[in-house]
């Protein structure tokens, strides 16, 4: 997976090189100024959302986000979510919670809690995996 920049500009000095998930980590904003979008988006098939469907919170991660990771070996993106996503670091302890439990509110409306994390913010689920992901991309 190769990304761009949203103004078009260049995001390494080689142009000739796409960035890939490892450059655009380390690089913030690109150089242009913009943010960083991927030149393409997967297609997801609906039997690939079935099989998803049941998995739990770190091996769905790895499904998706290796869609858009193509430069970090498979087992080594497994084990940095693994990491990541543990009941210890989103469930307060609670041995039978999820990671981001669906809430029903009625028969037709569900609420999912993304704010389990340790600063009780949204935002854990990034910064988590990105807590895991920079000291990996660094010592490469």
């Amino acid at each position: 997976m190769d990304y761009v920049s949203t103004r078009g500009g260049p995001l390494l000095p080689e142009e000739d090189r796409p960035a890939y998930f490892s450059d655009i980590l380390l690089g913030g904003l690109a150089p242009d100024g913009g943010l960083t979008l991927c030149s393409s988006y997967p297609q997801v098939t609906s039997k690939q959302l079935d099989a998803w469907r049941h998995l739990p919170y770190a091996e769905l991660a790895f499904e998706v986000m290796s869609l858009f990771i193509t430069d970090i070996p498979a087992a080594d993106l497994k084990g940095l979510l693994k990491a990541a996503y543990t009941p210890e670091i989103f469930c307060n302890g609670e041995r039978a919670a999820e990671i981001t439990p669906l809430r029903k509110l009625d028969d037709t409306l569900y609420l999912q809690a993304l704010s389990n994390g340790p600063t009780l913010a949204f935002k854990d689920m990034a910064m988590q995996f990105l807590g895991q992901a920079f000291p990996y991309v660094l010592a490469k």
